[in-house]
């Protein structure tokens, strides 16, 4: 006698529905916020203000994937990675996908009622280009320089955290970021690029085409310049220079397994969870290049 599959708990679902069950897209978000109050605080973070910045990147990035999902609840169901997706699926309605979002987003509100009153405002300038990201996809032919310049609130909020100002070598920062982010999810944008073909959809790995792994050479290379100025200016010592160098050869070995003729598809989510390795090699650079 057969017996039925056991329906999954909802707890499980939105956790699904969260991407709690995925920390690659959590941690990478975390990952420049965690660059600029380091460098900002020169090595030595209040360890309140660290878990605020840990705790509100989690919330607000969470609260951007259930975003986007309700946004694309029509569209998620043709894409092959999509798919089976929550709200795509049906396995959780679009009432319970807002409940979600404005719990999420009430979590990133009480971690941004800690920061001073310019980065609080900062956070909330930050709330539209998240809100209407997705809607990117349909009118914009590089939607992922939206993505990116929501990864750069993440600098711009954390930095100012620490200092209540921004400098100079603030938007050196913000730049690598959004540079970083550009190559990183065009890596990931090409994993859909025959669906979004298909469906009309918007992606900066359709934007560029043939040219898609050149053009993330450029965008990692511009951020390896970015951060040597960055490390040039601070007057960061050895250690960071070691970890932009293991960066620069990783980002190196991207662009070259990119430029292969043939290209199994499963490459272009190992180099995105690689970025996660390789932002936190940055992350652990910094803290010792301050170091005297």
């Amino acid at each position: 006698m057969l017996t039925q599959p056991t329906p999954e708990p909802t707890w499980l679902t939105i956790a699904r529905l969260l991407r709690w069950d995925k920390p690659t897209g959590r941690l990478i978000l975390m990952i420049p916020a965690l660059w600029a109050v380091v460098l900002a605080s020169q090595g030595k973070p209040p360890l309140l203000l660290l878990a605020v910045i840990v705790i509100g990147s989690l919330a607000t990035s969470a609260a951007g994937c259930v975003v986007n999902d309700l946004w694309d609840r029509d569209i998620d169901p043709q894409v092959n990675r999509t798919r089976n997706r929550p709200l795509a699926s049906r396995a959780l309605s679009v009432n319970t996908g807002i409940g979600v979002a404005i719990v999420s987003f009430a979590c990133a509100w009480g971690a941004a009622a800690y920061l001073n009153r310019f980065s609080f405002w900062l956070c909330v300038a930050a709330i539209p280009v998240i809100v209407l990201y997705p809607l990117a996809k349909r009118v914009f032919p590089v939607p992922q320089l939206v993505l990116s310049l929501a990864w750069g609130f993440a600098v711009l909020i954390s930095w100012s955290a620490v200092t209540a100002s921004l400098q100079p070598v603030t938007w050196l920062l913000w730049a690598a970021t959004v540079l970083w982010t550009l190559g990183f999810d065009t890596v990931y944008a090409l994993a859909d690029r025959e669906d979004d073909e298909r469906i009309g959809v918007n992606s900066s790995a359709r934007f560029f085409g043939k040219y898609a792994p050149l053009t993330i050479g450029l965008f990692f290379a511009g951020t390896v310049v970015c951060l040597a100025a960055l490390g040039i200016l601070l007057n960061l010592n050895f250690g960071f220079w070691v970890s932009l160098a293991i960066s620069c050869g990783g980002w190196f070995w991207h662009y070259w397994q990119l430029r292969q003729p043939s290209i199994d598809p499963s490459v272009y989510g190992q180099i995105f969870r690689q970025n996660v390795w390789l932002g936190f090699v940055l992350l652990a650079g910094m803290e010792l290049g301050i170091l005297r």
